[in-house]
């Protein structure tokens, strides 16, 4: 069954060549649609003033605008990819689970409203195309860790096509946990390092393969007709931190910074931390971290050097999608967009991991480059992952369904001082909710026990190293209404 939805002119057309009479925006194309999804990326990049070599997403940025301050709605893979692919905030507690997608779109009819913006591209004319973890399945089935590969699809409406190559892994599950040798975490019982460096070529790593598959396709959706959406989803930095030695090689260890905030920050409850679980699920780590203590400076430089090799290999790769891109004579007309699933505490806050309502956890990289716009803007406005939905429905000229939680920012695009432009982000997590403001972030957080409230300042530090909550008890007042239009959970 398709529903169709109409094609709409909008203000978008302004990105593609000034004004223009009613009939010619009517007629105006369809851009391709190239989004690029980055597992556990952190505003970690050249662009963004890190020692991080990233060349290829620097000169992405280069070409459109780079957003400083976006940050995504849940501090998870699954659940972030849920919010940002259907445009909601979470409403209930599933929505917080890695298995949003599966309990709230597998295995249902096609329905009047889109099952994702993926989905809602499809009906409107675009070939989609997904490869590698867009939603929180790896490679688009519903399957376990250990178990062989499935055969029902996580999102079945959205896709065209879906693509993955597991290589010499079998699954995709064991290629995400996977090691230069073959092997992974999962099948040598957690008994392996959060880390490796191998002497091996590209495509003895996973992402290496998925690039490889995106050059491919690009190369034949080029000649279609209709206007495509690609989507790729690469893996790294995700752990393991696993890359070649060449990116490794790229780096001095000695120089390798460590956090500036190694500390929890003054007034901050534990229990709204996380003791990083994920992270000590690889048992073989060198050393266990814990909220009591740091690591060693020099595993902790040993950790940061590896997520920075993941980063460059990983940017490699996209380097290779990008020349792809260009080679196939679409690039001037292809919106890409390129999205990290969350942060990640590199030893910030003695945490190493996400699942915090901090701004390392919840703020990534994101940029945008549509066609006929500006080039290197270093936005600063504040954006939410649930906000792509519809601003990709605008550039594409489609109409946007009803009851989307997001908004769509292309004004920005052009214009970052757009004055209509509300500046706020909610996350949630941990039995709480957050709100981040330009100056603030107000996060409440709810147990049986214990309310909690937590007010960080950025105006003059980007770094969490006291809770204010007390002392500016009316910011707080001032902050709980616009918190309140948040709080989707009922809390």
């Amino acid at each position: 069954m398709q529903f169709k939805f109409p094609i709409v002119a909008s203000a978008s057309l302004l990105l593609m060549g000034g004004c223009q009479s009613k009939e010619s925006k009517q007629e105006a194309k369809q851009p391709n649609v190239l989004f690029i999804c980055v597992d556990d990326l952190r505003r970690d990049l050249g662009c963004y003033g890190s020692e991080v070599i990233s060349p290829h997403m620097d000169r992405l940025a280069e070409r459109g605008s780079l957003f400083h301050n976006h940050y995504v709605q849940v501090p998870t893979s699954g659940a972030s990819r849920s919010s940002m692919l259907t445009g909601y905030y979470p409403k209930q507690w599933s929505d917080m689970s890695n298995e949003a997608c599966r309990i709230n779109l597998s295995g249902k009819p096609e329905q009047e409203h889109p099952e994702t913006m993926f989905h809602h591209l499809r009906r409107n004319g675009y070939y989609t195309v997904g490869i590698g973890k867009i939603s929180h399945s790896v490679d688009g089935l519903l399957y376990g860790y250990t178990d062989p590969v499935g055969d029902e699809w996580e999102l079945p409406h959205s896709w065209d096509e879906m693509l993955f190559d597991s290589g010499k892994w079998g699954t995709g599950w064991n290629a995400f946990f996977g090691y230069a040798d073959g092997s992974n975490r999962q099948g040598e019982d957690y008994l392996v390092k959060p880390y490796e460096c191998a002497d091996v070529s590209d495509e003895d790593y996973p992402d290496g393969l998925t690039a490889n598959l995106a050059v491919q396709k690009l190369k034949e959706l080029a000649g279609r007709d209709e206007p495509f959406c690609l989507a790729v989803g690469f893996f790294k930095p995700h752990l393991p931190f696993n890359a070649p030695q060449k990116y490794w090689d790229l780096y001095d260890a000695e120089d390798i910074s460590l956090s500036d905030v190694p500390f929890i920050p003054e007034g901050t409850a534990k229990r709204t931390l996380h003791p990083s679980g994920e992270f000590k699920s690889y048992k073989s780590g060198d050393e266990m971290p814990s909220l009591e203590a740091a690591v060693s400076d020099e595993y902790a430089r040993k950790l940061r050097h590896a997520y920075f090799a993941a980063i460059s290999y990983v940017d490699a790769q996209i380097g290779k999608v990008l020349d792809a891109l260009e080679e196939s004579g679409q690039a001037d007309n292809t919106l890409i967009v390129l999205w990290g699933d969350h942060g990640w505490h590199l030893g910030d806050h003695l945490m190493w991991g996400k699942h915090t309502l901090l701004d390392t956890s919840l703020g990534s990289a994101f940029m945008v480059v549509a066609p006929g716009m500006k080039g290197g803007i270093d936005n600063h406005r504040i954006v939410g992952s649930v906000d792509i939905y519809p601003t990709l429905m605008e550039l594409c000229h489609v109409d946007v369904p009803e009851g989307l939680d997001g908004s769509s920012f292309v004004s920005l695009l052009n214009n970052p001082d757009d004055k209509y432009w509300k500046d706020v982000a909610y996350s949630y997590f941990n039995n709480g909710i957050s709100v981040r403001t330009p100056v603030y972030r107000l996060g409440r957080h709810f147990y049986k026990d214990e309310e909690i409230t937590e007010l960080y300042r950025y105006d003059e530090d980007q770094f969490e190293r006291k809770n204010i909550a007390d002392e500016m008890g009316d910011v707080v007042e001032s902050l709980l209404p616009l918190w309140e239009e948040g709080n989707t959970l009922g809390y």
